[in-house]
């Protein structure tokens, strides 16, 4: 577990494993040893053990010579990216043949049914041979790309670092000099590598920029969306009329067909909309609701949580008074199985936002909504937020969804008919907010801050009275805020 995700550690090498260093709960370090095994069955060679006393003599040295100092070949095997995932899209590849890469640099993009996802080198080299071309399928298991290993260091290729254990009778000034060496090579590389999210070098790309050229502002030089910007800004003002050149392009006078394959993301989004519509008895329910009091509550808290770095948007409001009507209405948070004879009750309220993301319809889900604040649940919608509008939201926030809103609203629509998001029963639609005349008690002309919403029910187990009822008492904690804080007490 890392602090974004649950990540699977696959093995690089057959053999047998001899010693663990962690015990379960542990925190490991990245690039210290995990395990140690004898490759291939060679009992022979003895696992490296850590001790207390050499702990702290850690020391980075240059790989072994295994080979005299011959490259080899070794196929890069494209490893589990998710449960049940056996293929995915080449979306795009950020390597190219002949080019020295370096140990955890992204290799490509490949999209699966569920997420896009970022393929890591894992050892330093050269890539020798890209098995497939963008848009081609690979298959898990299979190689992705063959690279050419160094063991030898030398002027133009250095190996990745080897980091082992050091005894208290190591001379160390001794090998000073191997290990400056070592360390100012490894140092070249990381500097020849830019330091920045995979979110920015993509920007970068799309911006036709080499990073390598971008100045970072940030720690260790780090690379932001920023930094891109004001490259590109001061190289705008150094570049005079005179020395532009005015590009023409070349248009086709006869536009001509096209066929393009449906995969990924949007090939199941097409085969699940389709199996919902085709077995479930939508019906729709639409009303409004008077957001006026709840935009004043958030006027006042936004800007302090704002200083401890917590974004409120209207969304949490929503999803925290959703979880609140359902323990009302507990049939809106349930499952109907194939063949309609039992309804599965949810204890959870894993309330999933469908999100327009750049490879398509992604919805991520807010686990158990029920036992979380409105601040809890801002930081959540934040952080799925970010992860499903470039595509590489985790397999787990996708997973587990009981009811799901849909905000229409943030690209201008007002009604909507939603599709139901199998296997669940009912889905809501936000329109967008509008500043409309309604009449108040003394029948005054007034602007409120109104917003359409319309329900899709599973007529099988939800009839009109029972969503109109539970659409009620969401609207009453909505447009009273003050009822949804004393039902959160």
């Amino acid at each position: 577990m890392t602090d974004k995700a649950l990540v699977q550690i696959p093995a690089v090498h057959n053999g047998v494993i001899s010693k663990l260093y962690y015990a379960k709960g542990d925190i490991a370090k990245v690039h210290a040893p995990l395990f140690a095994m004898n490759v291939n069955g060679d009992t022979s060679v003895a696992p490296i053990s850590i001790s207390e006393q050499t702990a702290e003599q850690v020391v980075e040295v240059e790989a072994p010579l295994e080979n005299s100092g011959d490259p080899h070949l070794d196929d890069f095997i494209l490893p589990d990216i998710g449960e049940g995932i056996v293929e995915c899209e080449i979306v795009e590849w950020l390597v190219e043949e002949g080019q020295h890469i370096v140990e955890d640099q992204a290799v490509c993009d490949v999209m699966t049914d569920k997420a896009l996802v970022q393929i890591p080198a894992k050892y330093s080299g050269i890539v020798e041979k890209l098995y497939y071309a963008k848009g081609d399928v690979a298959q898990v298991h299979s190689p992705l790309f063959q690279m050419r290993l160094q063991s030898g260091a030398s002027s133009s290729q250095v190996p990745a670092p080897t980091v082992i254990a050091a005894s208290k009778s190591l001379e160390l000034e001794k090998s000073a000099p191997v290990i400056k060496k070592a360390q100012s090579a490894i140092q070249t590389i990381i500097n020849d590598k830019a330091v920045a999210s995979p979110a920015v070098r993509r920007r970068a790309r799309e911006m036709d920029l080499d990073i390598k050229c971008v100045p970072g502002s940030g720690k260790n030089g780090r690379i932001y969306k920023e930094d891109l910007a004001r490259f590109i800004e001061e190289k705008t003002s150094i570049t005079t009329p005179d020395n532009v050149t005015p590009r023409s392009i070349a248009m086709s006078e006869n536009s001509s067909d096209h066929v393009e394959p449906i995969r990924g993301i949007k090939a199941v989004m097409a085969k699940l909309m389709t199996e919902s519509v085709s077995t479930i008895p939508h019906f729709t329910y639409s009303d409004e609701i008077d957001l006026t009091q709840l935009i004043a509550l958030r006027g006042d808290i936004k800007e302090e949580y704002k200083k401890q770095g917590i974004k409120v948007t209207m969304m949490p409001f929503f999803i925290k008074a959703l979880s609140l009507a359902i323990k009302e209405y507990p049939v809106l948070n349930s499952k109907v199985n194939d063949d309609c004879t039992e309804l599965k009750y949810f204890g959870d309220h894993n309330i999933g936002m469908a999100v327009d993301s750049k490879v398509g319809l992604l919805v991520p889900n807010i686990k158990q909504c029920q036992n979380k604040n409105i601040v809890d649940i801002a930081q959540e919608v934040s952080r799925l937020s970010d992860s499903a509008r470039t595509g590489r939201v985790s397999p787990e926030d996708l997973k587990g969804g009981t009811i799901t809103i849909s905000n229409i609203g943030a690209i201008g629509g007002t009604i909507a008919t939603p599709i139901i998001n199998k296997p669940e029963v009912a889905i809501v639609a936000l329109g967008k907010l509008q500043h409309l005349p309604r009449f108040d008690d003394q029948g005054n002309v007034v602007s409120r801050a109104i917003m359409q919403v319309s329900w899709s029910g599973d007529h099988r187990v939800i009839d009109g009275g029972t969503i109109a009822r539970f659409n009620n008492l969401w609207k009453d904690y909505l447009e009273n805020p003050s009822k949804m804080i004393m039902a959160m007490s």
